[in-house]
């Protein structure tokens, strides 16, 4: 039993999932016949055999394929045939309808796909309803390789109806506080963070539009913050940066919020995510909380995702 497996990116993320993918003890074999070590270089096994991915970094290379060529190739495959993307680029992500519709699966962290425009969302999903379809697994996309996406699915999937969703992510309001160095203020004006709730927003049914559709609290720091720090401090709370769903509110907003120290959000130390999720089956929040942050654990989930598409694919 096995998949031919195509890996675009080998960058902090991508050369995680390879070694964890050399270490990988599994029934079924994700052969990779297909590596774009770079923009420009890739390695390309036209017969469909394995790559030795032992010299990956060092055997002689080809020009990478320009995307309706990787499609046509995959597609061509002997095997099923899985698209692992391990960047954040947004070319490749507008390419996944295309993709799926030739039946090739993917598993992916890259948030662009899936929380920009809605009708690309719309479309890759629909293709992979279609007859022939590819499968399409993107846990990583929110909170590294936590179970997030998939447990929502699932209720969602089931007829749960969610009522608030919340996730939050200590790394922000760390920056925010001034206790780690600031990342790009890409990251700091909180359009990562938005994107990620952009995703689960719309696997809980709220079809948002993009990002931008709805109010963002940048991050960038301002004088007034350490104002609000020293606030909450004074009511024995603190600060978290918060995403929301809220159905009833019919609103999505992503910001800082005081809670109590008692409160889930306030225990999250180091890279922790937490997602909070009201139903009406858990009208007592499911929390789910773990590290959400890092290559390692990012690659974990890329991983285990490429493993559940080769569980239902593989010939």
């Amino acid at each position: 039993m096995s998949v031919n497996v195509a890996i675009i990116g080998a960058g902090v993320v991508g050369s995680a999932f390879l070694n964890q993918l050399k270490n990988l003890s599994s029934p079924i074999a994700l052969n990779v016949v297909y590596l774009a070590r770079n923009s420009k270089e890739a390695l390309i096994s036209k017969d469909y055999l394995p790559l030795d991915l032992q010299t990956y970094q060092t055997a002689p290379a080809q020009a990478v394929l320009p995307l309706a060529e990787l499609a046509a190739f995959l597609h061509a495959s002997p095997k099923p045939a899985v698209l692992i993307d391990n960047t954040s680029n947004a070319a490749i992500a507008d390419f996944y309808p295309e993709f799926v519709k030739q039946g090739i699966s993917i598993a992916t962290p890259n948030k662009k796909a899936f929380s920009d425009k809605l009708a690309v969302w719309n479309e890759i999903f629909a293709n992979s309803a279609a007859p022939g379809g590819g499968l399409v697994y993107h846990e990583a996309t929110v909170g590294a390789g936590l179970p997030i996406i998939g447990p929502l699915r699932d209720l969602v999937a089931t007829g749960d109806k969610a009522s608030t969703t919340k996730f939050s992510d200590v790394v922000k309001v760390a920056k925010e506080l001034g206790y780690l160095e600031p990342d790009p203020r890409d990251d700091l004006n909180g359009m990562d963070f938005a994107r990620k709730v952009t995703i689960l927003a719309r696997i809980a049914g709220f079809e948002v539009e993009s990002p931008s559709a709805f109010l963002v609290d940048s991050l960038v720091p301002l004088p007034w913050r350490h104002k609000r720090k020293d606030d909450a401090l004074a009511e024995n709370k603190v600060l978290r940066y918060v995403g929301q769903i809220d159905f009833a509110a019919n609103k999505v907003s992503v910001g800082i919020a005081k809670y109590d120290f008692d409160h889930p959000f306030a225990s999250l130390k180091g890279s922790d995510n937490v997602v909070s999720i009201k139903t009406q089956r858990y009208p007592n929040p499911l929390i789910i909380q773990g590290a959400g942050a890092g290559a390692e654990v990012t690659a974990h989930g890329v991983l285990a995702d490429a493993l559940k598409i080769a569980e239902r694919v593989a010939k």
